[in-house]
């Protein structure tokens, strides 16, 4: 079994960790930013295929993801991940969405809130972050890897493979400036009693209702090209006042914090090796979505040997 280097403590990076850990190796992940510093400690989050190409494999990989958090959920009522039924709306009449072939059941929803006309009720992995993050980071504890801070301006070279799962950050750490940052601005809220989700995404922002344990979390914005992290009180306004027509439970509810999170946007999600070298990222909105799909290829991947890799789009095309 290979020594691995993998670069990045977020949900991909970790997955990929645990993933590479079960097959034997050495693994030692490396990142500037810690579990709960990362983007996805800011996601919602929901499985749901959002700003991720191309299809086909969004496809794939998201139904692989599916049925592992389905099975984490029934398994370790610690690890932060529950299957909650929600709606999404919509204002104009909406065929089925590209992903529902495979993806969870779909029923078309009657019962819609004012100025939507079609939606549909699904059942679906709901993850609560921080819990989830640290029952990641503990599990690659508990296979023998370790997880250390570590600033680097290039990709390290001690190890037989090394695994970049930097997400925005492989602008520089595999020169890509395909990769660009969506600013994703939510706002938490004290959890009022809610137990479904809501979603509607036919607007020029996404409109999200996630509940947890003792909050739920509010979005959301699609911002291409914006780098700024920090909250607008302005957004977060408008993202209540958008949420409220879904739930207007919202509008008495206590707000907790706001956030912000750069979502590492690319017009396909890179999966391919290059030499010693397995990039991973460029998972737009959805990386908890695709995460154990995409760590189940990087780990096939970093068994390869002999001729490398072809990038995964080519593969497809």
């Amino acid at each position: 079994m290979s020594r691995v280097i993998v670069v990045g403590a977020g949900v991909v990076g970790l997955s990929a960790a645990v993933r590479l850990l079960e097959d034997g190796h050495r693994v030692d992940v490396v990142a500037r930013d810690l579990p709960l510093e990362t983007t996805s400690a800011v996601a919602g989050a929901i499985w749901y295929p959002y700003l991720a190409f191309p299809r086909t494999r969004v496809g794939d990989w998201g139904r692989t993801t599916y049925a592992v958090l389905d099975a984490i959920a029934d398994t370790d009522p610690d690890a932060g991940v529950v299957l909650r039924e929600g709606t999404e709306v919509f204002r104009t009449p909406t065929p089925d969405p590209w992903w529902a072939d495979g993806g969870p059941a779909l029923a078309r929803e009657t019962a819609l809130p004012d100025g939507y006309v079609d939606g549909w009720t699904f059942r679906t992995p709901l993850v609560e972050m921080p819990v989830y993050l640290r029952w990641l980071a503990g599990r690659v504890e508990a296979l023998g890897g370790t997880l250390t801070r570590m600033n680097l301006s290039a990709l390290p070279s001690s190890a037989d493979v090394v695994v970049n799962c930097t997400g925005i950050g492989s602008r520089l750490l595999a020169s890509d400036r395909t990769v660009v940052p969506n600013r994703g601005q939510v706002v938490v809220v004290e959890q009022f009693g809610l137990e479904r989700w809501w979603l509607d995404s036919s607007g020029d922002d996404p409109t999200y209702v996630l509940p947890r344990t003792h909050d739920v979390v509010v979005g959301g914005t699609d911002l291409e090209g914006e780098w700024s992290r920090t909250p607008s009180p302005e957004v977060a306004a408008s993202i209540l006042a958008r949420a409220a027509r879904l739930v207007p439970g919202l509008r008495d509810a206590r707000v907790l914090r706001h956030k912000v999170g750069l979502r590492p946007l690319r017009p396909a999600v890179r999966v391919e090796r290059v030499g010693d070298v397995v990039h991973c990222y460029g998972h737009g909105g959805a990386g908890v979505t695709l995460s154990w799909g995409c760590a189940e290829e990087v780990a096939r991947l970093v068994g390869a040997t002999g001729a490398l890799t072809p990038p995964v789009e080519a593969r497809r095309a």
